[in-house]
């Protein structure tokens, strides 16, 4: 079938039909969405390559749940969906909520049936509960947040650390006592300056 010459709309019913090459097609034409909201974006401790997994996700719901009879256009519709998954990925992931289970240190005893008088209580599981490791990995993001405070204005780091913090451009505007305009153009400026 030549899904090049078919609307969005047009592939959406053959989806919904399930037509798997349709969804491949489709994802794959829309994957630009995907690679242009992750461009700015970062999470400590993670690649980019897990940003662009939350970002297709995000693209795989939009085509999930789109409606064609709502005057929207889907790559309007896309790219909000896109936006919204990684934007909360991000904000989870610098929530730290999640901090004890990815730092946790393995525990495993000797069965008493083998005579094991619990001498490796605890064993090493490898990167995250190596002290060396996780020093120099707080050093490089000591060392990445002061470069980052270099290049930002006093009120740049103060909206960036408010979005980062999940609020609402109306939230960070309300908090610093400006617009949402300006709270938009300083996210736009820092965007700018940290994608150099």
């Amino acid at each position: 079938m030549d899904y090049y010459s078919m609307t969005d709309n047009e592939i959406l019913q053959l989806i919904k039909k399930h037509d798997a090459d349709a969804m491949e097609f489709l994802l794959k034409k829309h994957s630009p969405i995907v690679k242009k909201e992750i461009r700015t974006m970062y999470i400590i401790g993670a690649e980019t390559e897990d940003l662009y997994q939350e970002g297709m996700i995000g693209l795989f719901k939009a085509i999930r749940d789109f409606e064609a009879g709502k005057g929207t256009v889907f790559s309007t519709f896309a790219t909000l969906c896109v936006k919204n998954q990684v934007k909360s990925a991000v904000t989870a992931a610098n929530r730290k909520k999640h901090i004890p289970l990815n730092q946790y240190i393995s525990i495993y005893a000797n069965s008493e049936d083998e005579g094991g008088d619990n001498e490796e209580l605890f064993m090493d599981d490898g990167e995250k509960s190596n002290p060396e490791k996780r020093i120099l990995a707080k050093e490089n993001e000591s060392e990445l947040l002061a470069r980052i405070k270099k290049q930002l204005s006093k009120l740049e780091i103060e909206v960036l650390n408010l979005y980062l913090d999940g609020l609402s451009y109306a939230e960070i505007g309300a908090e610093i006592g400006k617009t949402e305009k300006s709270v938009n153009n300083a996210l736009q400026r820092i965007r700018g300056k940290l994608s150099k």
